[in-house]
């Protein structure tokens, strides 16, 4: 089986670091880190998956378009001429084998992959308050499949870097930039590492993402800090998290579970959230998005299978989470790294 290609990848930091010393930092250990990171011993289900990905067809061109909300690939062409309706037909039954999609959703070739999230709409909501992407290099920190790396490069952005630790997003995420053609190899990529595996004080990033990753932090403090670390002075954090209402000392702290999720930890108000912010040494700080998530936005589907948001509320309350807790309510936060 042959491996996952990073050349162009590691050709594309080297070219960067001339002027990003921090990126030439973490190029000398990216190797090792992937190597690890994509191990069979560590992750023996990703050789399935991989295997999928290289039977997809390989296209020498075809249209795509990063700025639609189901993200778009078609009119592909292969060496032999347009892909035909079998090799469609196909690549459904490949990606279905990528099953849960929760990020997206995509246009591949004739295959909607209506994913858990409709994740066009959180896109909606913090696009037009962002600072000009235009040429900027981003980390998008727990990106998941990618889908929002792709509109970040719809918008401008020179590099797009998604970093999810997941083995199956990366997998997805391979997936989607083969059907989107030839075109888009040095533009975007998507490492299967966490914000761990980044060097400290990188400091070479314009704008990080980091959405729907903090409640999930049992020191959300720190991740904040590993946040500012990542962005040149001047740089943009854009922040999406869990909020409950209340003023600056109002925190929620699950016993358990909230929304069926064990993993989550620290849900703020948005006024604590923005002296957290504040503390951590941004400045700028606004909330610039508050939203209720609906089960319109998030909800079981043919590519995601499993329970969703509607099974995780009170049937009798759906203001509630099942254990009590206020339903899901997600702010969106800007700050300035000084």
């Amino acid at each position: 089986m042959a491996s996952p290609d990073f050349s162009h990848l590691y050709t594309t930091l080297a070219q960067q670091g001339q002027a990003r010393p921090g990126l030439h930092r973490w190029l000398a250990r990216l190797p090792e880190q992937l190597s690890r990171a994509l191990s069979p011993q560590r992750h023996p289900e990703f050789h399935g998956w991989w295997q999928r990905i290289e039977q997809l067809p390989q296209l020498s061109t075809a249209e795509y378009d990063l700025n639609q909300d189901a993200l778009y690939a078609g009119a592909g062409q292969t060496a032999a001429g347009p892909l035909s309706d079998a090799e469609k037909k196909r690549i459904t039954g490949l990606l279905d084998n990528l099953h849960p999609w929760r990020k997206g959703p995509f246009l591949l070739h004739d295959t909607k992959i209506d994913t858990e999230w409709r994740s066009d709409w959180k896109w909606q909501r913090v696009a037009p308050h962002l600072s000009d992407l235009r040429g900027r290099l981003i980390l998008d920190v727990g990106g998941g499949s990618g889908y929002h790396a792709w509109r970040m490069a719809g918008a401008g952005a020179a590099l797009t870097l998604c970093i999810d630790p997941s083995p199956r997003y990366f997998a997805q995420f391979e997936a989607v930039k083969k059907l989107l053609g030839p075109q888009l190899c040095e533009q975007v990529y998507h490492l299967p590492l966490g914000i761990e595996d980044v060097p400290e004080q990188l400091e070479a990033f314009d704008s990080v993402f980091s959405m729907g990753v903090l409640y999930h932090r049992r020191s959300p403090i720190d991740h904040l800090l590993d946040l500012k670390a990542c962005l040149r002075s001047g740089g943009e954090l854009v922040l999406e998290t869990l909020v409950v209402e209340g003023g600056a000392q109002q925190v929620l702290l699950p016993q358990d579970r909230y929304a069926a999720m064990r993993n989550v930890w620290f849900l703020p108000s948005v006024a604590a959230l923005s002296l957290w912010l504040e503390r951590a040494g941004f400045a700028d700080v606004r909330c610039v998005d508050l939203n209720r998530t609906t089960t319109e936005e998030q909800r079981s589907t043919d590519w995601m299978r499993f329970q969703s948001l509607a099974d995780f509320l009170d049937p009798e309350d759906p203001s509630r989470t099942r254990e009590g807790y206020p339903a899901p309510l997600r702010a969106v936060m800007i700050a300035r790294k000084p």
